[in-house]
């Protein structure tokens, strides 16, 4: 299953995926992107995603503290 990891800030998606890679080397470093907000005027209300795939419902707890360190969410895809 795919998981997107929605944060507000650039810098803290990016911390989220060096930290996943490093916990779960197998996964690989997980992508980051952009996702503008449809029908947004201001590019400034973008949010970050770090796009996750191959976590077993067992990692899902400890992703999940992580992601609310950096005041994040998680949505499965």
């Amino acid at each position: 299953m795919k998981y997107l990891l929605v944060f507000a800030e650039r810098d803290d998606a990016e911390a989220v995926a060096e930290t996943l890679g490093e916990w779960f080397p197998e996964l690989g470093v997980p992508r980051v992107v952009r996702e503008t907000l449809a029908g947004e005027d201001d590019a400034e209300d973008a949010q970050w995603l770090v796009v996750v795939e191959g976590l077993d419902a067992g990692r899902l707890a400890k992703v999940d503290e992580l992601i609310e360190r950096y005041d994040g969410w998680r949505e499965a895809e």
